[in-house]
């Protein structure tokens, strides 16, 4: 539905098509002001208002409605009047019928799964600077969703319990041993050293990580608990490596939709049997390739896996499930806290990196958490044992 208010010059045919295109995201009323024209798409009271100094094309649109409207929000071309995350969390859950020319995109979409690329890939995103994630990231410098015990949770404390939530599902010992895939800037690792005498090895293709992590073992004393490597997982099985323990955080997301059996089995090979491995990653209910505007600007190659296909190879390779918990509603809100600290910091980001960046991460995050709350994503733990494990507790020791 379209109402159109009285402005002071006509809408020419091409802005009159747009409208129309925007039209069928009517489920949340919102206005559309182009010029002077106004337009009302939806039924009610406006949740929102889009104001557009320049509009893309029609041929933009159907090739792929995300980046059109991300591209145009990024460059000016495009602004909300109001709060970003309120507009993105009324229009964002229709993301149905955007269109997506998966032929035209099919380079961006389906990207190489060489080791080569993935490793450009990785970088291009994790490897942005130190400096620049300290800023709105917590203490613990998590880049994954956390865990809010209580709603007065700080993003910190969110943090630390959900370290302290996966290290009880690992049901860790003294001793043990303990790899963490995509181990980011090493706080998992470091907490299960202190609190539970492991020796562990995290892995990580980004090499600003890599060289954080070094400086927190050696502040921590850990060197003899304690090493992190730049590797691929695929080279896990020649390694020679073997643990009690696995876990990965986040890390699964840049695999790609070919690639899920060869990780688990790339994980089964390092594992002792009856071992522990838990999976945290973005999920979806149903598999798709991805978003087109997230793949070109903030994670080339990423794909979210869903979860039924997750738990269908792991069973094919004698992985038994013994709990999976959504955290989809604590992802929307650590995104939250992710963009409250980046609005803190918005001068200094853009004396770094520029005004198009800044609009270009506002988007990101604001968009993730609004996909959160619309159950567009979800956030899962899988708790896996290599193989029959009779000796764990029957309860939920954790």
């Amino acid at each position: 539905m379209i109402e159109q208010k009285i402005g002071v010059t006509e809408m020419n045919l091409t802005e009159k098509e747009f409208v129309k295109f925007l039209s069928k995201f009517d489920e949340h009323p919102f206005d559309v002001k182009i010029g002077d024209e106004v337009s009302h798409i939806g039924k009610g009271e406006p949740e929102f208002k889009v104001i557009f100094h320049e509009i893309p094309s029609m041929k933009e649109l159907l090739t792929s409605t995300s980046i059109a409207l991300g591209e145009a929000y990024m460059d000016g071309k495009l602004e909300i009047e109001g709060d970003l995350y309120h507009a993105l969390n009324m229009f964002l859950g229709q993301m149905g019928k955007f269109s997506t020319d998966k032929k035209a995109l099919k380079k961006l979409i389906f990207s190489s799964l060489t080791k080569k690329n993935q490793q450009k890939e990785v970088s291009s995103h994790y490897d942005i600077g130190n400096d620049f994630y300290k800023m709105w990231l917590d203490e613990t410098m998590s880049y994954s969703c956390g865990y809010f015990k209580h709603p007065e949770d700080t993003l910190y404390q969110a943090q630390v319990q959900k370290v302290e939530r996966i290290l009880k599902k690992l049901y860790l010992k003294e001793g043990m041993t303990l790899c963490d895939i995509g181990c980011g800037w090493g706080y998992l690792l470091i907490e299960a050293a202190k609190k539970y005498g492991i020796k562990g090895v995290g892995i990580t293709l980004s090499k600003e990580q890599k060289k954080k992590f070094e400086e927190r073992i050696k502040e921590n004393h850990l060197e003899s608990q304690l090493e992190v490597r730049l590797m691929d997982y695929r080279d896990l099985p020649e390694s020679g490596l073997k643990f009690d323990r696995v876990v990965s955080v986040g890390m699964l997301e840049h695999v790609g939709r070919d690639n899920y059996e060869l990780f688990m089995k790339c994980v089964k090979s390092i594992m002792n049997p009856g071992g522990l491995f838990l999976l945290h990653y973005i999920s979806a209910l149903q598999e798709h390739p991805g978003d087109a505007w997230v793949k070109k600007y903030i994670f080339p190659g990423g794909v979210i896996p869903s979860l039924r296909e997750i738990i269908h190879i792991a069973g094919d390779h004698q992985f038994y499930t013994l709990d999976v918990e959504s955290l989809r509603r604590h992802y929307n809100k650590t995104l939250l806290c992710w963009n409250q600290n980046f609005q803190k910091h918005k001068d200094e980001i853009r004396e770094m990196f520029g005004e198009r960046f800044v609009r270009m991460w506002e988007l990101y995050l604001c968009a993730c958490a609004a996909t959160f709350m619309n159950g567009i994503i979800d956030l899962h733990q899988i708790l896996f044992t290599n193989g029959v494990n009779n000796d764990l507790p029957m309860t939920r020791w954790y």
